[in-house]
């Protein structure tokens, strides 16, 4: 890396911070946790992480003033990076327990609660990235990432009709179902899997995310 890049992990009261700070560092970014909106705004890159209910998290980021950040930062073209539920608040909406939640809808879709066996997905799997992911790039195909969630978006559904516009990147996992694990989509990418437990494999996505920042 170049230069060292300015990250903040914006902290709304819902997300491992200190953990996504500790691996951001690691893979040598200059990194601060903070809600403020001015540092937010201006940071190279914004993290967005999330752990709970959807709907707690909305509510959360919403008092933080944390959905006018990224709203912001996004039509700018500044990049953002959500985890976990921090990238489940980035669809249209959410559904728990027969409660719905509007999301930031900045992609449309629904985040639901996933079919399987065994709730919730909790440990390592595997995903199904596209082969010119920039967020993969270098890491093989049988990497492992650290889940742990209970929902997830079972679509995609985004077209994109302009070509001068990139289409976005979809990964997949499965567990019970397929689900989306992981968006590039311009300044804005996201994994339903936390890359600051994912060990080496986490490092490499974080590093890969920070060099296009």
């Amino acid at each position: 890396m170049t230069d060292t890049k300015k990250v903040v992990v914006f902290d709304y009261g819902f997300g491992n911070v200190r953990s996504a700070e500790r691996a951001l560092a690691h893979v040598g970014a200059d990194v601060e946790i903070t809600r403020d909106y001015d540092r937010a705004m201006n940071a190279d890159g914004l993290l967005v992480p999330g752990v709970g209910a959807f709907s707690a998290c909305m509510d959360g980021l919403k008092r933080a003033r944390g959905d006018w950040v990224v709203g912001r930062r996004l039509s700018g073209g500044r990049p953002v990076m959500g985890i976990c539920v921090g990238m489940q608040i980035l669809f249209e909406r959410g559904i728990e327990h027969g409660v719905e939640t509007e999301g930031l809808d900045e992609w449309p879709g629904t985040v639901g609660p996933l079919k399987a066996d065994v709730v919730p997905h909790m440990g390592w799997n595997t995903v199904e990235a596209p082969e010119d992911s920039q967020l993969f790039a270098g890491l093989d195909a049988d990497a492992r990432y650290y889940f742990v969630h209970s929902y997830a978006a079972h679509d995609w559904s985004l077209e994109v009709t302009n070509a001068k516009i990139r289409v976005p990147k979809v990964t997949w996992a499965t567990h019970g179902e397929r689900f989306v694990a992981a968006v590039e989509n311009g300044a804005l990418w996201a994994t339903q899997f936390h890359p600051e437990k994912s060990g080496d494999a986490g490092a490499q996505l974080l590093t890969n995310w920070i060099e296009t920042l």
